[in-house]
Parts: C-alpha cells; structure tokens; sequence
C-alpha cells in the first residue's frame, strides 16, 4: 500500500503544518504532503512549504464570489496536487456541509481543548476561568457541527499555578505538534478507523498512544 496522499490548509504560519511537513521527511512516515494550500495571501506557512520543496498554492477566498465557488477551487486544487486526505491546520474558515461530505472521514482538524469541552474560539482563557486542572488538545474527523466529529487522538497538558492564557496556549501547542503527527500515521497506517461515530484505535497501537495522551 502507498502513502497516504496529504494535503494541508492553513491561513497562517501554520505552526501544525509544519510538524506534519517535518514528520514525513522521515522515509519511514507512511504519508505524503503533496501540497500546502492557503486562503490568505500573506500566509507564511506557504513560503515554508516553498522552501522544502512542496507545492505551495494559494487560493485566495476573497477572489471568489460564494462560499461554493471558493471551495470547488480548494477541491479541485487538492485533487490537482493527487491529495486524498486533507487535514486542517490553523485554517481560519468555517467549511460547509457539502465540502465537509465531499471529503467525508478523509478530513481531520487539531483542536486546542480536550474535546468535547471548551468547543469554539478562547479555550484557554475559558479553561482557566473555569479552574480546569488538566487542558490539551484533540485532533478529530470533522463533522458539519463546529468541533465536533469522532475523536482519532488527544494529549492532555496540565495547568499550572500562575498560568496565563499564552503560557497554556504554548504548552499545548507543543503538545499538538507531538499529536497531529501521531493521529496522521495512525489514520494512514490503519490503526485509527471510524466506526460510526467513533475512532477505533488497532490494539497494538494503544500503547504507544496512552504514552502521548497522558498529562505532559
């Protein structure tokens, strides 16, 4: 079997992209990023795509006139580029229901909670505020509701006496880059499966993630 094809959206730096990019440098990595696609121009993450060697394509969502039209041009750029999976990372646009079933359990998103809590924009100030002691994050099969969708891996972080949003918000994200690269080789490998609405992860496979997910 072949490496699984990748492609990866971003709007920004694409700090997570990057991870992914890095993790299958290594031969051994049982998937491919066959592009970086961005929305927004100014995205820095497609000069780091530039820089090693990946196609780096911009798809601008204020050139179009719809929704619609801007997302059969993200689709037809991806299949172009020979991608079959797509992850999400750092992407700042809500997709729709039609690209979400287009690419249906072939397209994943990393969250900065441990979903389902703290769904939507300012999880660390909210977990703060609520005096959670343990925060992280979840990469996920994405469903048409926002943050939602069958759980493939999670990583927890602590919070610590004093934390502040961005102290917390750095933590997990250093744990995101360890967990977006785990979650892609256990899809590609096989060993995270949707079963309904679940993530089944292969027996042995659990122990290997029981290390990552638990408090960093």
């Amino acid at each position: 079997m072949g490496k699984l094809k990748v492609g990866i959206l971003i709007s920004g730096r694409g700090s997570n992209m990057a991870a992914l990019v890095e993790a299958a440098r290594d031969p051994g990595f049982p998937a491919e990023v066959c592009c970086v696609l961005a929305n927004r121009p100014d995205a820095k993450g497609l000069e780091f795509a530039r820089e090693r060697g990946i196609p780096a394509v911009l798809v601008d969502h204020k050139a179009y006139p719809s929704k619609a039209a801007f997302e059969a041009a993200v689709t037809d750029e991806l299949l172009t580029h020979g991608v079959d999976f797509v992850c999400l990372a750092g992407f700042m646009r809500i997709v729709s229901p039609t690209f979400i079933e287009r690419w249906h359990n072939r397209l994943i998103n990393i969250h900065p909670s441990l979903l389902p809590s703290y769904k939507g924009l300012h999880t660390h100030e909210r977990a703060l505020a609520d005096g959670v002691k343990l925060a992280g994050c979840t990469v996920h099969f994405v469903r048409a509701e926002m943050d939602v969708g069958p759980i493939v891996a999670q990583a927890a972080v602590p919070v610590l006496a004093g934390d502040t949003p961005d102290s917390l918000a750095a933590r997990i994200l250093t744990a995101e880059h360890h967990l977006y690269p785990l979650a892609v080789r256990l899809i590609a490998e096989g060993k995270a499966t949707v079963t309904g609405e679940v993530v089944e992860i292969a027996p042995e496979a659990a122990d290997e993630t029981a290390r990552l997910f638990s408090a960093r």
